[in-house]
């Protein structure tokens, strides 16, 4: 075996975003493009020779041929020590765990997260730091300069490695150690969860269904759902993580989760349903006919937390994404604990988890997750229910309509539209900031323009401030309406339309969130040209 030094020529195109680099898999197979990008990670993190790093991904497709090169990279580069999942497996939240566990460098995930896969599909790369959190901006910046610059890349040549045993093997003078991807991860849940008290509940004829969406926590999901907890047989559907997800779009919410809620709102229905996505760290709750907001979900969860062992001693502080709904921020001002809003993107929870200023955190994008690990966690949130739902005894809209009597209901709604012009979404953000202050002040109907801004967000830890993270539009009766332009796509922009209005009285808390929010919908599409400028009708996908 010998070290290679290849000559090769910067890619314009990639640029990391907050999720790392993402693009379909044609562009990752093309002649030196992943190696540019790895050799530009470890060009800009500075590790220390012999050091350790942890490898695995979503099994989604071009997943074991990006380990392999990978591996043989790391070899190159003076790495001592490599942890990866068995198959190439390890779910980000899982990934996370295992850095943090064996104090590692640090890990790369790969994963377009909720996103196709297949061979003309997405496939993504990121670099997670020592605390087991996605790199900092100051890190991924440095990574897209050199990615800018770099001129020659180093690899081990060598024949590719077995990943379907566990064991250690060795490259060159590194040694690779491959990993059961579930058992710590698994054992972190059994830490933190009453497992006795959940297993006693699926005992007692409770029924669940959890849609692993043909994604990476299947296994998982198996082992902790149907093997630990005693699950019956059957409880996890789509078990099985293929290349492809089984051609669907492994994004657990009501329009691409839809056989899970088929079977939810069916004649038959289990007591409690849930998904995940691609790589395990987005969730989605449901009861009998009964759907449960991200924002309802990460509220209810810090009004519960001391329900789980893992946070009997109550929570530190709680934060949000700005786009998500304020239901959180009322149950820590009577929980007497801070709520931090920031932009999103889990590198902003992951310093404040750090500095030990909050415990639980979340998105609205169906991302919730507690300083356990420092990457939102799927199937923590699942279990994290079952507990609330094996202590408290009641269904899963029992709950949640005892929640909304005592906090009052936050309707909440967003609108996707995907794929959009760049240019048309570009002008859409455009067109709102340039209407600020023909906007504030204004009425229309029972609302009334109390002031707009595009969020700006200034880190209470480091200091850093964060610029342009969303245009809000904020009504005097703490009614909302945001629009951002998300970055999780690989083809065109997706604009992100979010509506929120707040509701004390129970006796409309039944209303349909759509049916509530008509006039918010109606004047955000107004105000924003959104339909004329971009041509949609109709988004997306609405949640």
């Amino acid at each position: 075996m010998s070290i290679r030094t290849v000559i090769t020529q910067p890619f314009p195109d990639q640029k990391p975003g907050t999720s790392g680099l993402r693009k379909k898999v044609p562009v990752f197979q093309q002649a030196n493009y992943l190696e540019n990008f790895v050799q530009s990670i470890f060009d800009s993190i500075a590790a220390p020779q012999g050091a350790t790093l942890v490898v695995g991904g979503d099994g989604r497709y071009y997943n074991r041929e990006a380990i392999q090169i990978i591996l043989k990279m790391a070899a190159a580069n003076g790495f001592g020590e490599v942890l990866v999942g068995r198959g190439g497996i390890l779910s980000t939240p899982a990934a996370s765990c295992v850095i943090r566990k064996y104090d590692t460098f640090g890990g790369i995930i790969l994963s377009a997260s909720h996103n196709p896969g297949g061979p003309k599909e997405d496939f993504g790369i990121k670099f997670n730091s020592s605390n087991g959190g996605p790199a900092t901006e100051t890190v991924t910046d440095a990574i897209f300069a050199k990615t800018k610059s770099i001129a020659t890349y180093r690899i081990l040549d060598a024949a590719d490695i077995s990943l379907d045993e566990l064991g250690e093997t060795t490259l060159g003078a590194m040694k690779v150690k491959v990993i059961d991807p579930v058992t710590d991860y698994a054992d972190l849940m059994a830490s933190l969860f009453d497992f006795n008290a959940i297993s006693a509940l699926l005992k007692s004829g409770f029924r669940i269904k959890f849609d692993a969406m043909h994604a990476v926590n299947g296994p998982y999901a198996h082992e902790i759902l149907e093997h630990r907890l005693g699950a019956a047989a059957g409880s996890v559907m789509n078990g099985v993580p293929l290349e492809d997800f089984g051609g669907g779009h492994p994004d657990p919410n009501l329009t691409y989760a839809h056989d899970l809620v088929e079977i939810m709102y069916g004649d038959d229905a289990p007591d409690f349903g849930a998904a995940s996505d691609g790589d395990g760290d987005r969730n989605m709750v449901l009861g009998k006919h009964f759907f449960v907001t991200p924002s309802d979900s990460l509220a209810l969860l810090a009004a519960n937390a001391t329900s789980a062992p893992g946070y009997k001693k109550g929570l530190a502080g709680i934060a949000r994404s700005m786009p998500t709904s304020a239901a959180a921020d009322r149950v820590a001002k009577a929980l007497n604990i801070p709520c931090y809003e920031t932009p999103t993107g889990w590198k902003f929870f992951g310093n404040l988890m750090d500095a030990g200023k909050v415990t639980l955190c979340g998105e609205e994008s169906f991302g919730t997750g507690s300083d356990h690990v420092r990457e939102k966690d799927g199937l923590w949130a699942v279990l994290f229910w079952l507990n609330i739902l094996a202590v408290r005894k009641q269904s899963v809209e029992a709950i949640v309509l005892e929640h909304w009597a005592k906090f009052g209901r936050n309707f909440y709604s967003r609108y996707d539209y995907e794929g959009l012009p760049t240019e048309a979404a570009n002008g859409v953000m455009q067109l709102l900031r340039d209407s600020f202050t023909i906007l504030t002040g204004k009425t229309f109907g029972k609302y009334t323009v109390q002031t707009c801004d595009d969020f700006s967000y200034t880190d209470p830890v480091d200091g850093s401030v964060s610029k342009n993270q969303g245009v809000r539009i904020l009504f005097s009766d703490g009614s909302r309406i945001i629009y951002r332009l998300s970055g999780t796509g690989t083809e065109g922009a997706t604009l992100r339309v979010y509506l929120e209005a707040y509701e004390a009285d129970a006796s409309q808390h039944h209303l349909d969130a759509q049916v509530a929010l008509k006039d918010l919908i109606d004047i955000a599409l107004d105000i924003s040209e959104l339909v004329k400028r971009t041509g949609r009708e109709r988004p997306t996908v609405i949640t």
